[in-house]
């Protein structure tokens, strides 16, 4: 095998969904380490590969809502066109669809780039566009698990490792300038992120504000708050700047900085810095399991078994409403001391 793509096309460009692939590009690189292997995924996500060692090209396209200022959708839509042009001058032996059903706009793009053989899960009809069609996995599963046929019929015989992203370095060291001062250094920081897709995951202002000051008094740490920036009105990207004020007002005696995430790259480097993160299951979360940060995480209407942190310590809440909202500010406290026993040890 010389040539292989993966295709990784996410219907809500998902941050979360392609760092739990990342097992499956680490596996394919060391069962062909001389292999040319390549990705293809949307301009949202694709800061989640930037710099990933088992890659060797990140090609990316941008989809129509996520097209720069001044450019037409039409340009997006021909930029895309070309690029699927260049991919099919590669020349690839195999693409790998990587999503854990049926992946047919996937497929479709596959198809155009003309590898050697693709790789998919079957849908309910047969698709002869799929040379190599696999079963979906029936069994209750992680969403890791779930890919992993995929890296099997590829020839991988080892189970799947921990997820990996590789923030920049550039930005780290920016950002611990910047972010760890003006408090003692000796504090363990406490990423918390308050950002939440679903509303059935989201945590109200007044648990994170008890949360925090629990943690700055009782456990003499600092706290790092983060936070999706904008309008909570904006339909396409509701932010959390309302919500973040508020806390920020609440807390202001305390040692706590803000860290609202322009940019996926943002995120990265400053839950690099973190160590524990709390947050709502979600980007976020994944991100800091593949920082291997300890994680508690908040879950509401979500399947906890396929979409836990992977293979890093954590402790997932879940009330039997399915409603974070409903998850006490003391089980959470209690959570994350069981987590970070020595510092709840040494603040007794």
């Amino acid at each position: 095998m010389e040539k292989i793509l993966i295709i990784r096309i996410i219907r809500r460009d998902n941050i979360g969904d392609l760092i739990l692939t990342t097992p499956l590009l680490t596996a394919l690189r060391q069962r062909w380490p001389q292999a040319r292997l390549d990705a293809l995924v949307n301009s949202y996500n694709a800061p989640v590969l930037a710099r990933h060692p088992a890659l060797n090209h990140v090609y990316c396209y941008t989809k129509g809502k996520h097209r720069l200022a001044g450019q037409s959708l039409w340009g997006a839509y021909w930029g895309k066109v070309q690029l699927l042009w260049q991919l099919r001058q590669v020349g690839y032996d195999a693409v790998v669809l990587a999503q854990s059903g049926y992946a047919g706009r996937a497929l479709g793009l596959a198809h155009w780039i003309a590898p050697g053989k693709t790789l998919g899960f079957a849908g309910a009809q047969p698709d002869r566009r799929l040379t190599t069609a696999l079963p979906v996995p029936t069994e209750p599963c992680h969403h890791v698990e779930a890919l992993w046929p995929l890296a099997q019929a590829l020839g991988v015989a080892t189970p799947p490792d921990k997820t990996t992203l590789y923030p920049d370095p550039a930005l780290v060291t920016e950002y611990q300038k910047t972010l760890l001062t003006g408090y003692d250094a000796k504090r363990p920081v406490v990423g918390v992120h308050i950002s939440a897709r679903k509303p059935s995951q989201r945590w109200p202002v007044k648990h994170f504000i008890e949360l925090i000051t629990s943690l700055c008094v009782e456990h003499e740490v600092a706290v790092h708050l983060f936070w999706s920036p904008g309008s909570n009105q904006d339909k396409r990207h509701p932010g959390d700047d309302d919500k973040a004020r508020q806390i920020l007002d609440a807390v202001s005696e305390l040692p706590v900085r803000a860290c609202p995430t322009q940019h996926l790259e943002q995120l990265f480097a400053g839950l690099a810095l973190c160590d524990s993160v709390i947050c709502s299951d979600g980007g976020a979360m994944h991100v800091a399991a593949a920082l291997e940060k300890p994680i508690v995480c908040f879950f509401g209407q979500s399947d906890v078994t396929h979409w836990r942190p992977w293979k890093v310590s954590h402790r997932v809440l879940q009330a039997s409403s399915h409603e974070a909202q409903d998850i006490p500010v003391a089980m959470c406290l209690s959570a994350w001391r069981q987590l970070m026993p020595s510092l709840a040890e040494t603040a007794a």
